[in-house]
């Protein structure tokens, strides 16, 4: 699986972006997805999963309430909307496929998009 991220952007505080993750080759409901971002000198973090049919969701509490997380199936697409950005909120952020394990981990997740930066302007 071949995974694409786009979206990101620079962005005041309290604006949002719509963030976009194309899976090529493998069929993508195969997989749950999530976001994950990483900020300069900080570990990367999860951010958001959702499971295979969409039907079940999960958030990072700092992220709980601003962002949501979809996907269509049918055009092999993950999205993050995120609403009320923060600075805090300024990362790269990564699309990743997982097909096993917890979705908070990154460890169980073993396909991985490129990124696609965000900046939140003050």
């Amino acid at each position: 699986v071949q995974l694409q991220a786009s979206g990101g952007g620079l962005v005041q505080a309290g604006g949002s972006l719509r963030l976009s993750c194309a899976a090529s080759g493998r069929t993508a409901s195969t997989y749950s997805m999530g976001w994950f971002r990483q900020a300069p000198g900080k570990e990367r973090e999860f951010v958001a999963a959702i499971s295979r049919s969409g039907g079940a969701t999960y958030y990072a509490d700092s992220v709980k309430g601003r962002f949501t997380i979809s996907r269509d199936n049918a055009k092999n697409m993950v999205y993050l909307q995120m609403n009320s950005l923060k600075p805090e909120d300024t990362a790269v952020y990564y699309c990743a496929a997982s097909a096993a394990g917890s979705l908070y981990y990154r460890s169980s997740y073993i396909y991985w998009g490129q990124g696609t930066q965000v900046t939140v302007s003050s």
